[in-house]
């Protein structure tokens, strides 16, 4: 029986030079949360799930939250769910006036034949499904206007890729995407293959410069390479973020497979991220 594992990001982006001791102990209450979950016999696609709703929950991100309006002064969230071993996929894009995209995300896996719903069919969906509504969304956000310092508009995106104890592997990616951006905009976060993925070889849930991962589909080529090529989860996925990074994008990723500790490829200066090592321990780094 192969061990559980687990990791989770904050956002890569420019953060060696900023405080980051709040989100750093944050990410490690989650892992050990996800830990004892999995400890617990919990399922791979449960444990994505409830620490992505619990890093939306907190704020601290670009997702749930933390989320800042687009240039229309909206909040428009983005989150994609998926279970390694079916491949069953849940996605909500451009989603407005609900808590936790990801919680809607599940509900679109089980209880539609889709993959994804989109903007006010998303909307009129988890009103169906009695999603948790945002009343007010002066009084839920955090963020209020464009008031983000240069530094502050890095991505925030968060993201979980866990392993249980039969193996089997899930992710999930949430994001309220760039602060400021065009209404409508969706980035890779909520695309399947591009921010989030997973099957029986691989679990990855990306951060970064959206657009530069949906034309690598970043994701979802790390799968390819280990498939057709033969190659590491290490050598796949390093290679995938060299890549992108050759087009001129910036970002990193998490990845997990079905044995062995989880990867960590990234180019910008910092990705914030916490896993369980090979020892069983709870790690975080910036």
């Amino acid at each position: 029986m192969p061990p559980i594992s687990l990791a989770v990001h904050g956002g890569a982006g420019n953060y060696e030079l900023k405080d980051q001791d709040e989100r750093i102990a944050q990410l490690r209450q989650v892992v050990t949360e996800g830990k004892a979950m999995l400890q617990d016999g919990a399922k791979a696609l449960d444990v994505a799930e409830a620490l992505a709703v619990l890093l939306e929950d907190c704020g601290l991100y670009v997702a749930g939250k933390g989320t800042g309006p687009n240039s229309a002064g909206e909040y428009e969230l983005d989150a994609c769910i998926m279970n390694g071993a079916d491949r069953k996929i849940g996605a909500v894009c451009a989603l407005k006036g609900y808590k936790n995209p990801v919680r809607v995300a599940r509900k679109v896996l089980e209880n539609t034949p889709h993959v994804m719903l989109a903007g006010r069919g998303a909307e009129n969906f988890a009103s169906a499904q009695h999603c948790d509504q945002i009343l007010n969304p002066l009084d839920y956000y955090i963020v209020q206007g464009i008031t983000r310092t240069p530094e502050d508009l890095d991505t925030g995106t968060i993201g979980v890729v866990a392993r249980d104890k039969h193996g089997h592997l899930a992710a999930a990616t949430s994001t309220g995407g760039l602060l400021g951006k065009m209404q409508g905009r969706v980035g890779d976060s909520p695309l399947p293959g591009a921010g989030c993925w997973a099957d029986t070889r691989v679990a990855v849930s990306c951060t970064g410069q959206g657009e530069y991962f949906i034309k690598a589909a970043i994701a979802a080529d790390i799968s390819a390479r280990m498939r057709y090529g033969g190659y590491s989860l290490e050598a796949s996925a390093s290679g995938a973020i060299h890549d992108m990074g050759v087009q001129g994008g910036y970002g990193g990723l998490i990845a997990l497979g079905p044995l062995g500790d989880p990867v960590f490829p990234f180019n910008s200066k910092g990705m914030r991220r916490g896993w369980i090592d090979g020892d069983g321990e709870v790690q975080t780094a910036v």
